[in-house]
């Protein structure tokens, strides 16, 4: 526990050290870590806010931005953005009956029926008490466990990680909405993405097709954006335009006593499951969201109104959706796997900075581990801030047209990725990934487990060839080494257990509401 506090020290030391800034002409000290956290929860809140963009394509488009921050910085503003468009998007959920972003489809369902009835502004309150309670429990768990896990990842190996990376993967697959086969597909593009380049042992290029631009492989900034940012610029243009939003003035924002008596149980249910679902590979802020309120359909005394304006059916989900956003960092921290699209995008952030995700971090960069982690507790509080007071600025962002934010959209998109290379067939590529991942909405395919792939692809090929030169080709060193042995049986069990006929129905039915 000594530990564990020195630790958390370090990292306050970290968010709140001084840098000098030139303010005109003068050098003023400035803690700019905690300027990041304002600024990536202020970016989050909004583009949760706004229907149609998601952190995913965020975060994606602000990933070259990167490159000018600090390493603490950037990673500081990019997971509140993460985080903070999970307190965003219940403002558009309650009030628009609109998800901001997809964790927040179930808030819809008893938020909006909230606001009809003159309840909104409780109903917003307890979406943002229940992500503040659940945020701030899931990143104790984050700084308890970190230290455990990552002891555990110094005992891995080549063939233990290979092993774990396709854990991953299968978890990835079956926890993903939507077809199976599909899914396995997405996954498969991904890793023969990863192929695209030279080879590092041989030096040979594998499938550039003779362009010399590929020869140091796909970028992931393009491949990112394209599937996401682009991707969802095209959907959201080809949908019409419909919004009803909540025009009246947002009065009561405190619950009665009646109200926080309810709304206990279901946030601490919410947090549980959410922090739980966060860990596992595939899961995330909308597997928790989903499974929170379901678990609270069936647990609580008030089932019959769900629907028509229970505030269990916002407290639940909105506790499960933060609470998974901030436990999905702990195998992405520990063993450097990131069981989401947004965490595969935290490791481009990294690999950006020159920093190698997983155990070694906690060691070689403790000022980054428990900076970052540390800076998630205090971005809490800032949301917690935003959100109640800053209602009616939200609500009138509400009404800007799509047409207009689009096209600034894309073109920030395109600067961006120009900046990475300074290359303009970076920007082709992109514009080329976005037509692709177009095409792959219009034919219910995800693009989270394509861009899992690719991010894992190169680094399972790279453990596997290491395990078969350290067994002199070998193959039986996958089973052989207990550890190895156990995650690939994992892996075996998961593949059984979707296909059971019960299981498959529910796993179908999972994200569908009535």
């Amino acid at each position: 526990m000594e530990t564990l506090f020195s630790n958390l020290g370090v990292g306050f030391a970290a968010v709140m050290a001084l840098q000098n800034v030139s303010l005109l002409g003068l050098s003023v000290p400035i803690p700019m870590n905690l300027i990041y956290a304002f600024l990536g929860c202020v970016i989050g809140t909004l583009i949760g806010v706004l229907p149609g963009l998601g952190p995913v394509a965020t975060i994606a488009m602000l990933l070259p931005a990167t490159y000018a921050l600090p390493p603490l910085g950037g990673l500081i503003m990019l997971a509140g953005i993460y985080y903070g468009a999970q307190y965003g998007g219940s403002t558009t959920a309650i009030l628009v009956n609109l998800p901001g972003e997809t964790s927040s489809v179930v808030t819809c369902i008893d938020g909006y029926q909230m606001a009809r009835r003159g309840r909104a502004g409780v109903a917003l309150t307890t979406a943002a008490l229940g992500s503040f309670f659940a945020g701030c429990v899931a990143t104790l768990l984050l700084a308890a466990f970190a230290a455990p896990l990552a002891e555990v990842a110094f005992k891995f190996g080549p063939a233990e990680y290979f092993s774990l990376m396709v854990l991953g993967l299968i978890g990835a697959v079956v926890l993903a909405s939507g077809s199976l086969v599909k899914a396995i597909c997405m996954i498969l593009l991904g890793l023969l993405g990863g192929l695209v380049g030279t080879d590092v042992n041989s030096g040979v290029s594998r499938y550039a097709f003779d362009i010399p631009e590929l020869s140091d492989g796909i970028g992931f900034v393009g491949v990112a954006m394209g599937v996401f940012g682009f991707a969802e610029v095209m959907a959201n243009l080809a949908q019409k335009e419909n919004r009803e939003v909540f025009t009246s003035r947002v009065t009561t924002l405190f619950p009665e006593a009646a109200d926080f008596k309810r709304m206990i149980a279901p946030i601490l249910r919410g947090t549980a499951l959410g922090s739980l679902l966060g860990i596992l590979p595939g899961g995330g802020a909308a597997l928790a969201a989903f499974g929170a309120y379901s678990l609270e359909k069936k647990v609580s005394k008030n089932s019959a109104e769900f629907g028509k304006g229970a505030i269990e059916g916002v407290a639940a989900p909105e506790s499960a959706n933060n609470a998974a956003s901030q436990t999905s960092f702990i195998p992405l921290l520990t063993l450097g796997i990131p069981p989401n699209a947004v965490m595969a995008l935290m490791v481009g952030a990294m690999t950006i900075h020159n920093i190698q995700p997983g155990p070694q971090v906690m060691t070689s960069n403790p000022t980054l581990f428990w900076g970052l982690i540390v800076s998630m507790w205090i971005g809490n509080l800032m949301l917690v801030i935003l959100n109640l007071p800053l209602i009616g600025i939200w609500v009138k962002l509400l009404t800007v047209p799509y047409r207009l934010l689009y096209p600034a959209i894309l073109v920030f998109c395109c600067i961006g990725v120009y900046t990475v290379n300074n290359n303009v067939f970076d920007v082709f590529l992109t514009a080329a990934f976005g037509f692709i991942g177009y095409i792959f909405q219009k034919l219910g395919c995800e693009g989270a487990p394509l861009l899992l792939g690719f991010v894992l692809g190169p680094m399972m090929e790279e453990n596997f060839r290491r395990s078969l030169l350290l067994s002199r080709g070998d193959f039986t060193v996958f089973f052989t080494r207990p550890l190895s042995a156990c995650l690939l049986v994992a892996a075996a069990i998961l593949v059984v257990v979707v296909t059971i006929p019960a299981i498959k129905k529910t796993r179908e039915v999972a994200f569908v509401e009535e």
